[in-house]
């Protein structure tokens, strides 16, 4: 999957002063010394918050290894804590990420799964989406047997405005291959992925 999009033509200076424009409307002073450089703060935030329209995720799965002694069981790679940013509110969304697939003939370094769900979860997003777009990208560059991929996470356009429900996440899972259709794999991943809770 390639990026989006480079750098956007929007200039820094017009970012800063759409910052400027939102103090405004909330009745703040963007003039007042407390204030005067927030605009450069919150669009150096911007650039580090929304990285992940600036990577192709599917990058850091290319490079693997198969010497691994025949090994074809499951890996899991649980509790990948993101934070992302609600498309609906640009509210943050905080979480964990759980990864489950089971290879062919070669795996991928650990620290790549986690790559994989930051490049997605920087950026605008749902957590529906979030979910399929990391489970898609391991299925296609990896083409393991299988791929399992659950998200816990808090969504404070939620917690923090609207209702204001606080102490509730919302769980979501994509399923491919073997996760999807042998009820067993799917039963023992989902286990992997509650071990410390259960």
């Amino acid at each position: 999957m390639k990026p989006r999009r480079k750098r956007p033509t929007v200039t820094r200076e017009v970012a800063e002063e759409a910052v400027r424009t939102l103090l405004r409307w909330a009745g703040e002073d963007p003039a007042r010394e407390g204030l005067l450089d927030t605009p450069k703060r919150v669009v150096e935030a911007y650039g580090d918050w929304f990285s992940g329209y600036l990577v192709d995720p599917a990058a850091y799965l290319r490079r693997t290894f198969e010497e691994v002694a025949g090994y074809d069981e499951m890996i899991v790679l649980r509790d990948i804590e993101f934070e992302s940013y609600c498309e609906h509110h640009m509210a943050p969304i905080i979480g964990r990420a759980h990864i489950g697939y089971l290879p062919t003939d070669k795996v991928v370094g650990i620290s790549k799964l986690a790559r994989v769900v930051d490049g997605f979860a920087r950026r605008f997003q749902v957590q529906e989406k979030l979910t399929a777009q990391i489970a898609h990208c391991i299925d296609d560059v990896l083409k393991p047997r299988g791929v399992g991929v659950v998200i816990d996470a808090v969504h404070q356009c939620m917690t923090t405005r609207g209702v204001h429900k606080r102490g509730v996440s919302m769980v979501t899972s994509q399923m491919l291959g073997a996760f999807r259709e042998d009820a067993r794999t799917r039963a023992e991943f989902l286990r992997f992925v509650d071990a410390r809770r259960g």
